[in-house]
């Protein structure tokens, strides 16, 4: 395959390890090139306006802005870009999410290096790409999309602030690491709790270990 007809790919990590280690999964991949690194959302944006990228594979956890978050914002600029989102939360905590908000595909972070390669060949051939383990759990969870799983009745943001709360952050915390105010987030805590039928922070961070949001 030709060098201009090559999957152009913008990796964004935090972690240059994780970085370097994914280029090491893509290095006899003749038909993938990673044309650029970027270790925060806004850093993936700058590139993404500078330089020709074909597909993103962003991490979800990122210093800055939620990957949800940068997911919209590249689709609302960059529309063509196909995305793939990966964690290494259990698939079921984000992929939804990820998909809902116009992801091309959603990998595990501890995916083998064929199921890497794989994906991003079939999302660049125009599919979206789930495990066949997400499939499952979608397939057994169709009828039952929200019945004992609270959680998912949740904005993105609340989602966020949610998983923020039962990790031990305040409120004030929060507001200064998502660039909110404190009363933005005292809001989205109020109706979390209403949404989810809970009384206090100690009750979500309860529900969030039991449901293994949170380590």
């Amino acid at each position: 395959m030709t060098e201009e007809a090559r999957i152009k790919l913008l990796l964004v990590d935090n972690h240059p390890v994780v970085r370097a280690g994914i280029q090491h999964f893509l290095r006899d991949a003749m038909d993938i090139q990673v044309v650029a690194e970027a270790n925060s959302g806004q850093e993936a944006l700058k590139i993404a306006r500078q330089i020709e990228v074909s597909m993103i594979l962003i991490e979800i956890a990122l210093n800055d802005r939620n990957g949800i978050d940068i997911l919209k914002q590249i689709k609302r600029e960059f529309p063509d870009i196909a995305v793939i989102v990966y964690s290494s939360h259990r698939e079921d905590q984000y992929a939804i999410r990820a998909l809902k908000a116009g992801a091309a595909g959603f990998l595990n972070k501890h995916a083998s290096e064929t199921e890497l390669i794989n994906a991003i060949k079939q999302v660049a051939s125009g599919l979206k790409f789930i495990s066949p383990e997400l499939a499952q759990e979608m397939a057994n969870n169709l009828n039952n999309e929200h019945a004992n799983e609270p959680h998912k009745t949740l904005s993105d943001r609340e989602y966020q602030t949610m998983i923020m709360i039962a990790s031990g952050k305040s409120v004030s915390d929060i507001a200064k690491e998502l660039s909110l105010s404190v009363k933005t987030i005292s809001e989205y805590r109020s109706r979390i709790l209403l949404k989810m039928k809970l009384r206090h922070n100690a009750e979500l961070t309860h529900y969030a270990i039991k449901n293994e949001l949170v380590e």
